[in-house]
């Protein structure tokens, strides 16, 4: 019986209805199989009790039997197809990515998509589109994924149209509902007027790829650039600090032998020196001895003998070196003093590359504690004394005289400047949005803080409520400069004027939004002053 059956063609035991094998298969009076459900469905959902092939109708609406042969002959044919999807066939060509929907077992690549079935079909499947009247009306096109991107969302109708007003795919009923009076054409006309510039379309395409990757090239350059003038800096040192400390131990090393024997040469002139000091102390007291003595004639004798000169002349003597080493250090001194105009610069052009990351700021008046006045133009903040009577505010600070600016700032680098000239109680940085804006102040890196400031002369960076670190500063501040890089997770701070840094967080781990924070306590204000690129 099996043997028989393979020799059928699988659509002999196909429901016209939904295209798979037979379940429960009866006929009708007229001679067409299908599934029991399936027709009995059709006819519920139909007013006229027909035959969805030959149209035939039936009144009234016929009992059906299960067709037992036809049963029988289904059920062997879909345990035939079980048995030759457990055995290996040949595998789909790489191109079958669209395999046809009906295939309950092994999957066969489709040859054809119809849009009114929203499916894909074998040749096999496909056979009734082709005999059965009701399908052939139907609309096939090559293989194609995801029909329902085909079909209206709105209407679960095929889209056949384009709206070149909302540049968008439509049914016959979005033509006549929302997009009446819009500029619509058959998708097919707005295809061949959209692909007729596809060649325009993809030179310009290609113009943009050349140009891109003309600048991409442009930029590795640069970057290729830039890391050479690095490793060439760094050796330029390297080699200099080598060259310098070669030097110095040979010039040490000359200088060590040019002190031994001059030191040697110079005992032995101040041996022999102070043993004629020594004789002429003697030959003194001895003057002095005979001066007092009333033997004139021993006097006589031996004055002559102690008066005269030692045989030594010490005016041309002396221990000189026989080397200048002057030129040396003047030469050293002046490459100091080089070096050090040179990395003068080095400040200027650091603070020039953090401006590049200037932002513009605004005190935000609805952060501002009632205590503080902002000025018209939103850059100036003062501590008025008296608390103005303002509306309750989430973000406002409620306890203490801080405020944030407007804007906040989620990644990236942002740089930005404060005048506190003058202010003899400050605080500036940056602090995540969360914080607590309804106690007192606690400033922390835990708490959301990344601040410094000014208090009783003072300078400080807040790091913990228990903990804060002194920074020392030349001169007193009259302007801050704070630059933040969110990703890398630093907040630093310098001095405007001097260009010099003061203090640096590092190793912050960011989660929020960072807002640019203040707070002060006397009359003097805090203001954000406009970045420029030279001070």
């Amino acid at each position: 019986m099996a043997s028989a059956i393979s020799l059928l063609s699988e659509d002999k035991f196909l429901c016209s209805v939904c295209l798979d094998v037979f379940t429960k298969p009866v006929s009708t009076p007229c001679g067409h199989t299908f599934c029991s459900a399936c027709i009995h469905k059709y006819w519920d959902s139909n007013d006229i009790c027909q035959c969805p092939i030959c149209k035939k109708v039936f009144d009234p609406r016929p009992e059906l039997q299960v067709n037992i042969i036809m049963s029988e002959l289904a059920a062997d044919f879909k345990t035939l197809v079980r048995v030759k999807a457990s055995t290996p066939g040949p595998q789909l060509p790489e191109t079958a990515d669209v395999l046809c929907d009906i295939c309950s077992e092994t999957k066969t690549e489709a040859v054809k998509s119809c849009l009114m079935c929203l499916a894909s079909f074998c040749e096999v499947h496909l056979e009734p589109h082709r005999r059965v009247a009701g399908l052939k009306s139907h609309t096939l096109l090559n293989p194609v994924k995801n029909l329902d991107d085909k079909m209206c969302k709105t209407h679960n109708k095929l889209t056949e149209l384009y709206c070149r007003t909302e540049q968008a795919s439509i049914c016959a009923l979005c033509f006549k509902s929302e997009h009446k009076g819009h500029s619509v054409v058959p998708l097919e006309e707005e295809y061949e007027a959209v692909v007729s510039k596809k060649d325009a379309a993809l030179a310009n395409i290609q113009k943009m790829i050349h140009s891109r990757s003309k600048k991409i090239a442009e930029i590795e350059n640069s970057v290729d650039e830039a890391k050479k003038e690095k490793e060439a800096s760094v050796q330029v040192f390297t080699d200099l600090i080598a060259s310098i400390q070669r030097c110095q131990a040979e010039l040490v090393e000359v200088i060590e032998e040019r002190y031994a024997a001059t030191k040697q040469k110079a005992e032995g002139f101040l041996t022999e020196l102070k043993m004629e000091v020594t004789e002429l102390k003697s030959r003194s007291s001895q003057l002095e001895q005979l001066s007092q003595s009333e033997d004139h004639h021993q006097f006589l004798q031996s004055f002559p003998n102690l008066c005269s000169p030692l045989n030594k002349d010490w005016t041309n003597t002396g221990v000189h070196s026989d080397l200048s080493f002057k030129a040396v250090r003047d030469a050293v001194t002046q490459l100091k003093h080089r070096v050090d105009k040179v990395m003068e610069e080095l400040p200027e052009i650091k603070m020039k590359r953090m401006r590049e990351h200037a932002v513009d700021l605004t005190f935000d008046p609805d952060t501002a504690n009632c205590s503080l006045v902002i000025s018209q133009d939103g850059k100036q903040v003062i501590d008025g004394d008296t608390e103005q009577s303002l509306p309750n505010n989430p973000k406002r600070f409620d306890v203490c005289p801080e405020v944030l600016t407007k804007e906040g700032f989620t990644t990236g680098k942002f740089y930005y400047e404060v005048q506190v000239e003058g202010s003899t109680w400050w605080i500036t940085g940056v602090v995540r949005e969360s914080v607590d804006r309804k106690k007192n102040l606690d400033l922390s890196i835990e708490n959301g803080f990344w601040t410094i400031g000014l208090d009783q002369g003072m300078y400080s960076a807040f790091k913990s409520t228990q903990q804060s670190d002194k920074i020392t500063v030349k001169e007193k501040l009259e302007k801050v400069g704070i630059f933040v890089d969110y990703n890398k997770g630093v907040v630093s701070f310098y001095d405007v004027i001097s260009k010099s840094h003061i203090y640096s967080f590092t190793g912050c781990h960011f989660t929020e939004k960072l807002y640019p924070y203040f707070s002060l306590c006397n009359s003097a204000p805090l203001i954000i002053t406009p970045v420029t690129q030279k001070h």
